[in-house]
C-alpha cells in the first residue's frame, strides 16, 4: 500500500518556518500540466522550478545540477519516469510519483513503497509532498 502523503510530518526549520526545497525538477511530458506544478511550487516559496518532458532531458538535468527534490510523472508520451527514478534514489535526491492512473498506475516494484500524487491533485496535497520531500 502507497504512503499517505496527509500523514507525512512537514519539516520545520529553526525559525519556524516550513521547509521548503530550493530547486525542484518537475518531469512532466504536457506542458499545461507542468505550467501548473511549477507556479504552484513557486507561490510555495521554491526558487528554481526546472522541467523536463522526456526521460533523457530529465537526466541531463539532473547531470548538470541535481535537484533536492522531484516529481515525476509515471508515463510520459512513449516512455516511463522509472530510469529517472532509479538515478534520484542513486543519488538519494527524494522524489514522488505524479500519476493520472491512481492505483491503476504500473508502478516498478522497487518504487512501489514511494509516495505518489494523483492528478489533478490539490494544492494541500501539492505542497504536503513538497514539504515532506517524499518521505
Amino acid at each position: 500500500m502507497q504512503p499517505s502523503i496527509a500523514s507525512i510530518m512537514i519539516p520545520v526549520s529553526s525559525d519556524g518556518s516550513a521547509d521548503v526545497p530550493a530547486d525542484v525538477l518537475i518531469v512532466e511530458d504536457d506542458p499545461i500540466i507542468a505550467i501548473d506544478f511549477e507556479d504552484r511550487l513557486l507561490g510555495f516559496g521554491v526558487k528554481s522550478v526546472r522541467t523536463a518532458g522526456s526521460v533523457a532531458r530529465a537526466l541531463a538535468l539532473i547531470a548538470a545540477r541535481a535537484p533536492d527534490f522531484a516529481l515525476l510523472d509515471v508515463e510520459l508520451s512513449r516512455e516511463n519516469s522509472f530510469a529517472v527514478a532509479e538515478r534520484l534514489a542513486a543519488a538519494q535526491i527524494p522524489f514522488v510519483f505524479v500519476t493520472g492512473y491512481g492505483a491503476e498506475a504500473r508502478i516498478a516494484s522497487e518504487f512501489k513503497a514511494r509516495p505518489r500524487l494523483q492528478k489533478p491533485c490539490s494544492s494541500e496535497a501539492l505542497e504536503a509532498a513538497l514539504r515532506a520531500r517524499g518521505a
